[in-house]
């Protein structure tokens, strides 16, 4: 079946358009690449995904190995097969004992299923992002509980953010004092697929341009709002 090489192929081809680099994506010729068919509902603009994922492999360590880590000066991980995304993180952590600080590399981590295994993950990221989905799993009934609740888990001096939808977002660093940022909806909800994505690379931008983790988390809240107003990714920051 020709489809899913063309899929890959158009993948490539649109995050090439936006100039994403993708040299180090990895090949597997053998393996079909993923494909999900998005239901939107135009009342609510939630939605509904239908997943195909067969047999393509997650990233490795072996993998991650041939990164040139000193070109880079953020990485961030999304909780996968957290195994092996463990020994690429200690690579890293390796790598910034030889640094001077201002080389050293930020790491994030983002932990957005309920899976076990994943969970060890909290403990090995400057800043931690745990889903609500995730919260409530682990108990909790809002972002301050979670963000409270859950900070034992993460390392000395990491930050431990949390989204919860439509009431926004809330924070905790090594000082102990919550931060948090309201939700900024728009006036109608088109398309929320991706929001939440869309609001860990909006925190993460503007902490990687010097803001602050409050001004950082309105930022994040801001953007994933707009992003709930229309449809798809262009012209969110428009």
């Amino acid at each position: 079946m020709p489809f899913f090489p063309l899929l890959g192929s158009f993948v490539l081809d649109s995050l090439s358009s936006y100039g994403i680099d993708v040299r180090h994506v990895i090949s597997h010729p053998g393996s079909e690449f993923p494909a999900s068919i998005v239901i939107s509902n135009i009342t609510n603009g939630s939605r509904t995904i239908l997943h195909m994922n067969r047999n393509l492999p997650d990233v490795t360590a072996e993998n991650f190995q041939k990164v040139d880590l000193s070109k880079y000066k953020w990485i961030h991980w999304e909780g996968r097969n957290a195994d092996e995304q463990v020994k690429m993180i200690q690579r890293v952590e390796d790598h910034n004992k030889e640094c001077p600080p201002d080389q050293k590399i930020k790491i994030s981590v983002e932990i957005e299923k309920e899976r076990e295994e994943l969970f060890q993950l909290f403990q090995h990221g400057d800043l931690v992002f745990v889903s609500k989905d995730v919260a409530k799993y682990l108990g909790f009934h809002s972002a301050t509980e979670a963000v409270f609740g859950l900070y034992p888990r993460v390392r000395q001096g990491a930050y431990l953010v949390c989204a919860w939808a439509e009431q926004g977002a809330h924070a905790l660093g090594p000082d102990g004092q919550a931060i948090h940022s309201p939700a900024f909806p728009p006036d109608a909800i088109v398309d929320t697929l991706g929001a939440g994505d869309t609001f860990n690379a909006s925190v993460m931008f503007a902490l990687s341009k010097g803001q602050t983790m409050q001004e950082a988390l309105t930022f994040g809240c801001r953007i994933a709002g707009k992003k709930c107003g229309i449809q798809g990714y262009d012209g969110i920051i428009s």
